[in-house]
């Protein structure tokens, strides 16, 4: 019997992943989620996770289970890319709308932003046009657009040895409240080569305790 009690209480916590599709002003965004058993209601602030400019949420499908042990995670295809309908332009702006749009139909009243280059970039304009939305930004790939918004809300931001100076130089502007850390570049797989890595480093800071 006590055998079994300590097997227990190792297992790890069981994860649920699935897709679906949400209404958002342009059509319907196609979206990955992964929640803990407990439905994620009563864990931590829900994550949405926001790909690069030519991908689509299929770049962190081995994170996805892991960031969510512990909270709800959403990561949907931007709109044009993947398989979720386009948007008149591809700017942030229309972007962060339908993100925007996502967080309403889930009935959220905050979330967390993770963005990785031009998800980064929408993560920083739905910061700025709705900051009672979004508390914290983990920016992965400076953005290097020099129009976008300066934000006020917390973040963690990672660059590599080739971010171009300037794009460093104009987020430390625009993210006075950020805190900026150098990781290896693995280019376009960066989240298939440790995720279990990356949720560790992100961890802390997305619970308040960095």
């Amino acid at each position: 019997m006590a055998k079994q009690s300590k097997l227990a209480a190792v297992s790890p916590v069981a994860v649920r992943a699935r897709r679906a599709y949400f209404d958002c002003r342009f059509g319907q965004l196609h979206v990955r989620t992964a929640f803990p058993t407990s439905g994620g209601f009563d864990e931590e602030v829900t994550l949405f996770c926001l790909h690069q400019r030519d991908g689509s949420s299929r770049a962190f499908s081995r994170f996805l289970p892991e960031i969510a042990a512990e909270r709800s995670v959403y990561a949907p295809d931007l709109p044009g890319s993947g398989e979720s309908d386009p948007a008149p332009s591809r700017s942030f702006a229309d972007a962060a709308a339908a993100i925007s749009d996502l967080a309403a139909d889930l009935r959220l009243r905050q979330i967390d932003l993770l963005g990785f280059r031009y998800g980064a970039a929408v993560a920083i304009g739905l910061g700025a046009a709705r900051p009672e939305l979004v508390r914290r930004l983990v920016l992965i790939g400076v953005p290097s657009d020099e129009r976008l918004p300066a934000v006020t809300n917390e973040a963690l931001v990672l660059s590599t040895k080739t971010e171009a100076a300037g794009g460093i130089k104009r987020a430390r502007e625009g993210l006075p409240r950020a805190r900026f850390i150098e990781v290896a570049d693995y280019g376009d797989d960066l989240f298939d080569v440790d995720p279990k890595a990356l949720t560790k480093q992100f961890g802390a800071f997305l619970k308040g305790r960095s």
